[in-house]
């Protein structure tokens, strides 16, 4: 990469759901890139959800279509089955997460190299993380735990993102923010979701015009959390 940045947008979407279609064709049609964290051994199957008293959509993409739906995109585990992983031994947390790594590897034809903790409230731990750290192939691994800030994150197996989706009134602040900032050193803004929940309250134009706010920046690395990340090569 010749062009050096100082500032990242990423985005994280997690359980492999079918608005995924939805959401990748607005991804696509503004330049950014995102990482999608998928259960393996619960692709293809169908359900609802319950949510604020409505029947929510909640099924999962065929295993066949994984690897065209997120094309340009990259694909990260999410654990097998979506347990707790703090409810589990340490065999079951090595299996959850190494084998769903291992399955969506085959399906997406390159190494998958991170995920995403499953569950709401507190779903890790440095207990959790280090078992991953040291039993899994996976490289980084991402919270819930919103910081509201840009700053570069040290420890990749326990990183919390910036904010919620939606919360739309705070990602659009921040985004403001990011637009203008000039860091010194290199700054992430890590926006992260379920795309089931835009079908909640309709909110897809609210998410659609924040996408077209924060894309397009000449001074701005749109890139998937394994390239923003793992690579070093976009920054100084």
């Amino acid at each position: 990469m010749s062009v050096k940045f100082k500032k990242a947008v990423t985005f994280s979407y997690d359980d492999g759901v079918t608005q995924d279609i939805r959401l990748v064709e607005i991804f696509n049609r503004y330049g950014l890139k995102s990482t999608f964290n998928l259960n393996s051994e619960l692709l293809g199957t169908k359900r609802f959800l319950d949510i604020e008293g409505k029947k929510i959509r909640h099924d999962k993409v065929s295993p066949d279509d994984v690897k065209s739906l997120y094309f340009g995109h990259e694909v990260a585990a999410h654990t097998l089955t979506h347990p707790s992983l703090l409810l589990v031994d340490k065999e079951e947390v090595i299996r959850q997460v190494e084998e769903d790594r291992k399955n969506l590897s085959d399906l997406v034809g390159y190494e998958v190299k991170g995920m995403a903790y499953p569950g709401g409230g507190v779903n890790n731990s440095e207990e959790v993380s280090e078992i991953i750290r040291k039993n899994t192939k996976i490289k980084y691994a991402r919270t819930i735990t919103c910081t509201d800030s840009f700053e570069p994150q040290e420890n990749l197996y326990r990183f919390n993102p910036t904010v919620y989706h939606l919360d739309f009134d705070k990602a659009n602040e921040l985004a403001d923010k990011f637009i203008s900032f000039q860091p010194e050193s290199y700054s992430i803004f890590y926006i992260w979701g379920h795309s089931y929940e835009f079908d909640i309250n309709n909110t897809w134009d609210l998410f659609e015009k924040f996408c077209s706010k924060i894309a397009g920046k000449k001074d701005i690395f749109y890139g998937t959390n394994k390239e923003v990340l793992l690579e070093n090569d976009w920054h100084n």
